[in-house]
């Protein structure tokens, strides 16, 4: 594909994903991810792909795994309330070395503890990316796959509904990556009554793979793979830091409209600092650390009652100097964002933060009720 394309955000996600190598894709209708499976289903068959319709949350995350296992790319999608059906089969994922994607289309920014923190059993991380914009979601749509291939684990993307619906143009790039081998692991039948068969399951991986490790050793071999992770594929943005005196941290789509009122403040002559985590998982600790050593402040934007706070505070020294000024914001269905991601009323709770100002409780309109 080459040229300039105008798409929405799912439609771009999906070609990306296409053109990544993605195979096989289960899901179920919930918006706002439903125009994702919608595309899902009428481009993957043109490329020899199968898309599924399933009947439930958990049927779409086991047959995506399944697929997976036997050397698919693979994916599933939802947004967080179908992910919650799905956080065995995701920590399943992660403890059998199976790579899957996951995307949310998340209903806004609550999903936060969901991919940082899950909810299935064992020692386990799920590597999760959180794009501001259409550019940098197509972008990471090859990234998501190619780390789920390199280190065999699941992945999350963290959409949302501005995401999802939002047209921009683009020419689809993709980004160059390394090459990664064969996977010798998969599951395709071939190695039966060999006596090197392989499995996958939570113990280790067959015969062939861990002969006599056990599942002490391989669990303490997932643990030192997602040291390693933590370590190396950590992602950030940051801008005017070095001089500031308040920086001002956000992710995801509301990474973008806080990014554009600090420039507009900088212009204004205040010594103010944007910072915005790409990884949600592993979490840019040390940069962040770096970015705000300076500051006298630390203002943490994100549309929920406060999740990633906690992994600011984890990050950096002097708990004082970190207030909230984001909070809940949602329409009245309950499916989309409401005004607190509006630039106006952005600025107007850092400047309200920076004066010892409180913040204002926005009126009810018929659009919502915020904090």
């Amino acid at each position: 594909m080459s040229g300039m394309r105008l798409l929405d955000g799912s439609e771009a996600i999906v070609e990306a994903a296409i053109m990544a190598g993605l195979r096989f894709y289960a899901g179920y209708p919930i918006a706002p991810a439903t125009e994702l499976l919608e595309y899902m289903a009428e481009k993957l068959p043109s490329v020899g792909g199968v898309c599924v319709n399933a009947d439930t949350e958990i049927e779409a995350v086991n047959m995506a795994l399944g697929a997976a296992q036997v050397g698919a790319r693979a994916a599933t999608g939802s947004c967080g309330q179908g992910l919650a059906l799905k956080q065995e089969a995701i920590a399943e994922a992660a403890l059998n070395e199976t790579p899957l994607v996951v995307f949310n289309m998340a209903r806004n920014q609550q999903d936060y503890f969901q991919a940082t923190r899950g909810g299935g059993w064992g020692d386990y991380h799920t590597v999760t990316y959180a794009p501001k914009d259409l550019h940098e979601a197509v972008e990471l749509t090859h990234v998501a796959f190619h780390v789920a291939d390199k280190y065999r684990v699941p992945v999350i993307f963290m959409g949302d509904n501005l995401l999802a619906r939002t047209q921009m143009g683009t020419s689809l790039p993709v980004p160059e990556l390394e090459k990664l081998p064969a996977k010798d692991w998969a599951l395709d039948g071939t190695m039966g009554g060999t006596g090197a068969s392989r499995w996958i399951w939570t113990f280790g991986g067959g015969k062939a793979n861990r002969p006599g490790v056990g599942p002490d050793g391989y669990w303490r071999q997932i643990a030192e793979k997602f040291q390693r992770i933590a370590r190396d594929e950590m992602r950030h943005e940051q801008c005017f830091c070095e001089d500031a005196e308040t920086v001002v941290v956000a992710f995801g789509s509301a990474g973008k409209f806080v990014e554009h009122v600090v420039r507009e403040l900088r212009k204004e002559g205040m010594k103010i600092g944007f910072f915005r985590p790409i990884t949600l998982w592993p979490f840019p600790a040390d940069a962040l650390d770096a970015a705000t050593r300076d500051a006298k402040n630390i203002l943490v934007f994100e549309l929920n009652a406060g999740q990633m706070i906690d992994d600011v505070r984890l990050s950096v020294e002097g708990r004082r100097r970190i207030a909230a000024i984001g909070g809940v914001s949602f329409d009245d269905s309950g499916l989309n964002l409401g005004p607190l991601l509006d630039a106006d009323i952005i600025r107007e709770r850092i400047l309200a933060q920076l004066s010892g100002q409180p913040l204002r409780q926005l009126p009810y309109t018929g659009m919502g009720a915020y904090l």
